[in-house]
């Protein structure tokens, strides 16, 4: 039987996509990765106006920037990761939990339970929040150091990579707890 191709990839309505690595594209994802030995996660660093988002492999440990989805419109964001999930067939998400940095929750806090809330019952996934404290901070610093950048295309590479940083955080700690 010829092997078919893989199915081309679809874009997210996003501003931005980690480069793909040395020799080609983003690898497709083999049917049923996201089933047992661990499986694929996705997580998210939710803001009113962009979600960062990564992707890891649970039994690899190791997380990496994927796209961000830039779109003030619940519609549009859904469409993008209902894509996404489809495309990669993740076991589980990890949304990011933003706190004060005494730990005390606020309106962020709240709006990102609600996302949590809300890719769980759309997509019947388990989702996990963890904390986020300063991974924004970090994915900037890590970035570009020393050039601050605020146009667009670069905000959009710091939320995958705090999406790549909140994912790195719950391998290390939180699902091996």
């Amino acid at each position: 039987m010829p092997e078919r191709p893989p199915p081309a990839r679809p874009k997210a309505s996003a501003v931005y996509e980690a480069e793909p690595p040395a020799g080609g594209e983003h690898p497709s994802p083999p049917p049923g990765r996201g089933s047992g030995g661990g499986g694929l996660v996705l997580a998210f660093d939710f803001g009113t106006r962009r979600i960062g988002i990564a992707i890891g492999e649970g039994l690899l440990g190791e997380a990496r920037a994927l796209t961000t989805i830039d779109s003030p419109a619940n519609d549009a964001r859904f469409a993008a990761i209902g894509k996404l999930i489809a495309e990669w067939q993740p076991a589980r998400l990890v949304v990011g939990l933003p706190l004060a940095l005494d730990g005390t929750e606020h309106e962020m806090t709240a709006r990102s339970r609600r996302f949590a809330h809300q890719l769980e019952g759309r997509y019947r996934l388990p989702v996990e929040l963890v904390d986020e404290r300063l991974t924004s901070v970090e994915a900037e610093r890590q970035l570009k150091p020393g050039r601050p950048g605020h146009d667009r295309s670069a905000k959009a590479r710091v939320d995958a990579e705090a999406a790549r940083l909140i994912l790195q955080d719950w391998f290390q700690h939180a699902h091996t707890a």
